[in-house]
């Protein structure tokens, strides 16, 4: 039996543990929800809010883009039918800006093509109304956990890429050739340099790496060049 013919009752709705990330907790994750019912929006806030999480609903693109926070952790719920600007125009729009935060489209006139094109464009899940209130609430806050552990590694990234840009030409040329394995003679050899002159080079690179090891190096590197996590294509999503 479904309520206003979208959320399918559920007596044991129950939330999922919380995403453990090392993003700051402080902040808590927000919910977006876009659709032009305001009883539908109404409907979807109260469920999420009974698991605790905050919810922040619009009625259209116009008003969601007013609150919307992109580097803020959470997910977006858009419906494909809207007027102005629907749940894909909106999701293209997201994407053109360079938004990752997950997408989950909401149908009730759900077609293959139409499901097609939000998953080309990213989209988390295509959902389709009426929906299983358990359903939704896992898809939440498992598009939770994966923008908290892209934004993360983001920050990973950038913190990695930072550190490396306080390197001379020549120490990161150094450091590139430490890196794949080689020895502080083979360096002097490929560089043209004393072997002194290699020492004293890596010596100033661990010290401002704040690291004691080729290793550490060699995973500060890898951080520097570490592709965002990919959001995971999931199974039965049709």
């Amino acid at each position: 039996m479904a309520e206003k013919s979208m959320l399918r009752c559920n007596t044991s709705i129950h939330p999922c543990p919380a995403p453990q990330t090392e993003v700051a907790e402080s902040v808590p994750p927000v919910v977006h929800i876009v659709d032009d019912e305001r009883v539908i929006c109404q409907m979807v806030t109260r469920l999420l809010e009974s698991v605790h999480l905050t919810v922040k609903a619009a009625t259209s693109a116009q008003e969601f883009w007013a609150s919307f926070v992109p580097k803020q952790t959470g997910c977006l719920l858009l419906d494909v039918r809207m007027p102005v600007m629907g749940g894909l125009e909106l999701q293209a729009k997201l994407l053109q800006e360079g938004v990752l935060t997950p997408v989950i489209i909401l149908s009730g006139h759900s077609d293959v093509p139409t499901a097609v094109r939000a998953m080309r464009q990213g989209a988390f899940h295509f959902l389709e109304k009426p929906f299983n209130s358990q359903q939704l609430l896992d898809l939440v806050q498992e598009a939770i956990r994966v923008n908290a552990t892209r934004q993360l590694q983001q920050a990973r990234r950038a913190a990695a890429c930072a550190q490396l840009a306080v390197l001379s030409e020549r120490e990161r040329e150094i450091l590139d050739l430490l890196v794949t394995g080689r020895r502080t003679k083979e360096i002097a050899t490929l560089l043209d340099l004393s072997t002194k002159t290699v020492e004293t080079h890596r010596a100033h690179i661990m010290l401002k790496m704040n690291v004691k090891s080729v290793v550490a190096l060699a995973h500060l590197v890898w951080l520097s060049h570490c592709p965002d996590c990919p959001v995971p294509v999931r199974a039965g999503m049709y």
